[in-house]
Formats: structure tokens, C-alpha cells, sequence
């Protein structure tokens, strides 16, 4: 009796999950990963796609930021331009997104990358959002669609595997990155 208690307890709550959508804290916390990033949100409306932009330059350092208050934090790469050798703050999106492509992507001090993107101001700074970070001749890092600017977080599942298959396209097969 006690067990076929139990088991009706479990297949009750089981049912109230799939009502609910099948929300759990690690679907809940993959929402909440990207606040504040939205495309036409406060921070996202100041990608403009008309202004695309390229530098080039030498990468410094992993960085990770909040660009503005209430946003999940971002990560992004600090690049010295070797137009001005200036230093650049580049920001590739949400850590919870791209955050683990980023560390995985195997950066080394002074490599030389290109970084496609847009000009804004953020606290009186200026920063460049990317589109893509590009290192070597065939190892990208993409997160948005140039054309556009729709953000790679946006995009649901297919759009995302449509977008990303074609990312490879021009790339000879025994070049590309699996």
C-alpha cells in the first residue's frame, strides 16, 4: 500500500511538471541566462547592422562583464588593435549562450584575430559588439547573423542549425571544424 502511495505521489507531481511546460530551475536559469539581451532591447538596439564594422588586431584576455544594470552577464575578449594599438573591448554575448565556445575556442595571448561587429557607446566607453570573432582562416566564432544582426540566442533550434551549417559553406570540408 505504501509503495503504490509513493508511485501515485510521483506520477501526480510528474503530471503538474508537463502541465506547466516542463519548467525546471535549468530551463528556468537558460531564460534568465540571456535578460537584458534582447535584439531591440536597451543594450541589443545599439547593434546596428548598417554599420558593420572590421578590426584587427592582437587578443589579450577572456573578460566578463554586465554591460548594463539588470542584464545577465556577458563575456567578450579584450583585442589591441593594430591599426592604433589601442585597446579594444569586444562583447561576443550572454556567458550562459557563449560563454563555454568562448574558453573552448583556445585564444593565445598575442594571436591575431579579426573581429566583425558595430561601434556603441556603453558608460561613456566605447565597445565593440561582434558579430563574429575569427582567428587563423577558418576558425570563427559566430553569434550573430551579419545581415541582420539577429542574435545566435534568439534563434530557436533550426534557425540556429540552418544558420550555423551555412557559417561553412566556402570552408573546404577537411578545413572545417566538428
Amino acid at each position: 500500500m505504501q509503495r503504490a502511495l509513493t508511485w501515485m505521489l510521483a506520477l501526480i507531481l510528474l503530471a503538474g511538471l508537463a502541465a506547466c511546460g516542463g519548467d525546471t530551475p535549468e530551463s528556468e536559469s537558460a531564460a534568465q541566462g540571456t535578460t537584458g539581451w534582447e535584439r531591440n532591447g536597451a543594450y541589443g538596439s545599439r547593434y546596428s547592422p548598417d554599420e558593420l564594422d572590421r578590426i584587427k588586431g592582437y587578443f589579450q584576455e577572456i573578460i566578463e562583464f554586465t554591460p548594463l544594470a539588470g542584464m545577465a552577464p556577458g563575456i567578450g575578449v579584450i583585442i589591441r588593435d593594430r591599426a592604433d594599438d589601442e585597446m579594444v573591448t569586444v562583447h561576443l554575448g550572454p556567458t550562459a549562450f557563449i560563454g563555454a565556445e568562448v574558453e573552448n575556442f583556445g585564444l593565445r595571448q598575442g594571436q591575431k584575430v579579426s573581429v566583425r561587429g558595430v561601434w556603441a557607446e556603453l558608460g561613456g566607453q566605447d565597445v565593440f559588439i561582434a558579430s563574429k570573432l575569427k582567428k587563423g582562416a577558418y576558425d570563427q566564432l559566430k553569434v550573430r547573423r551579419t545581415k541582420d544582426g539577429m542574435p545566435y540566442w534568439e534563434m530557436s533550434e533550426q534557425e540556429l542549425d540552418t544558420e550555423r551549417a551555412a557559417e561553412f559553406e566556402d570552408v573546404p570540408e577537411e578545413q572545417r571544424g566538428g
